[in-house]
């Protein structure tokens, strides 16, 4: 089964170790503490155990919360490397899609590409 990502969302990685044993509400309330956001933002909140053989995926679907659980029956999920000591790591669609599909971070080159900037007019 393949999850999508769509890139409107954005996807913070909690850089600590979480217990998997933690449902809808104890997420949301890491999501409160640690990340300092809200989890009804529609954004998706990632979250992996000490022994980075579990996954979980929180996510505001608009009318309710939805859970991905994924546990490695062999091998472990890589945690990006960050430059600050915040407790969230920001990642693309694609860097969480290669994160559950096993391939190292550090062994992607990306061709260059136009990019636009886009302009917050908030």
């Amino acid at each position: 089964m393949q999850i999508v990502f769509p890139a409107s969302c954005r996807y913070y990685l909690h850089s600590g170790a979480i217990d998997m044993r933690k449902g809808f509400d104890s997420l949301c309330g890491v999501v409160q503490a640690h990340f300092k956001m809200t989890a009804l933002s529609g954004d998706v909140f990632i979250f992996i155990n000490q022994h980075r053989n579990r996954i979980k995926l929180l996510h505001w679907q608009g009318d309710g919360f939805a859970i991905f659980h994924k546990r490695l029956e062999r091998g472990t999920y890589e945690i990006p490397k960050q430059n600050t000591n915040s407790n969230s790591i920001i990642l693309t669609p694609h860097q969480l899609q290669f994160i559950l599909d096993g391939i190292v971070l550090s062994s992607i080159r990306k061709r260059r590409r136009y990019e636009h900037a886009i302009v917050d007019k908030t």
